[in-house]
C-alpha cells in the first residue's frame, strides 16, 4: 500500500473521536482479551443502526460493551440491544460501560451462553440489525442464523474479515485465514444479500438482506 493511502486510512479511522465511555470499554476490552472493534468500524455500525432505524439489533460477541455502545449511539431511543457472549466478565463489564453510558436496562438484554444454540432460539426475521464478532471458527454458524433473524432490508454486519491483513494475501493459508476468505466469497455470491466489504478496522462486511 502506497504511503498517502495508508495515510488516508489512517486519518479515516481516526475522523470521529468515540465518547469517553467507549473509550474506556475499549480498553477494558483489550484487558480482558476481548479485542474491541476499532472506531472505523464503530462509526460505521453505528451509521448502520441509524440508516436502517435499527429497533431490534442481535450482537454475537459481547465483548466489554464498546460495539454495543456504538450501535446504541445510532439506535433509536426505544431500541433493544440483544447481545450474547460466553464469558460472565466480559457480561460484567459490558453492563457496567451500559450503565455509566446512561442507556436504560430495559434497553439491553445480554444472554450468557453458547451464541449457535441461543440465536437458534430467537425468532425468525424479526431482527433489523445482526453483527457478528465472536470466535472466528463459527463464523459460518453465526451468519447462517443471523440471514435468519434479519428482517427484508435488515443489515448484517460481520467483523475481522480481512483480518490482520491476511485474506488478501494469496500466500496465507492458515485455518482462520481459509475460512473468512471462503465465507466472504460465498456471502459475496448470496443471492439473499446484497454486499460489501468495507476497509476499516479489521475488514468489515456488511450486507442488506434482500
Amino acid at each position: 500500500m502506497s504511503a498517502p493511502k495508508a495515510a488516508s486510512l489512517s486519518y479515516a479511522e481516526e475522523f470521529i473521536t468515540p465518547h469517553p465511555v467507549i473509550e474506556q470499554a475499549q480498553r477494558r476490552g483489550e484487558e480482558l482479551g476481548a479485542s474491541p472493534v476499532g472506531t472505523g468500524v464503530g462509526v460505521t455500525l453505528r451509521l448502520l443502526a441509524a440508516a436502517v432505524q435499527a429497533r431490534h439489533v442481535v450482537e454475537v460477541g459481547t465483548g466489554a460493551g464498546s460495539s454495543g455502545l456504538w450501535m446504541l449511539q445510532g439506535m433509536p431511543r426505544d431500541g433493544i440491544l440483544t447481545s450474547i457472549d460466553s464469558e460472565v466478565e466480559n457480561q460484567r463489564a459490558a453492563k457496567e460501560a451500559y450503565a455509566a453510558a446512561g442507556i436504560p436496562a430495559q434497553r439491553t438484554r445480554v444472554i450468557r451462553g453458547d451464541a449457535a444454540a441461543v440465536l437458534g432460539r430467537l425468532t425468525d426475521g424479526a431482527y433489523d440489525m445482526v453483527l457478528v464478532d465472536a470466535d472466528k471458527a463459527s463464523y459460518r454458524v453465526y451468519v447462517t442464523e443471523a440471514i435468519r433473524l434479519l428482517r427484508i432490508g435488515g443489515v448484517l454486519a460481520v467483523d475481522n474479515m480481512l483480518w490482520h491483513d491476511k485474506v488478501a494475501d494469496p500466500a496465507a493459508r492458515d485455518e482462520t485465514v481459509t475460512l473468512l476468505r471462503d465465507l466472504g466469497k460465498e456471502l459475496r455470491e448470496d443471492d439473499r444479500l446484497l454486499p460489501a466489504l468495507l476497509p476499516v478496522g479489521d475488514g468489515l462486511f456488511v450486507a442488506v438482506r434482500r
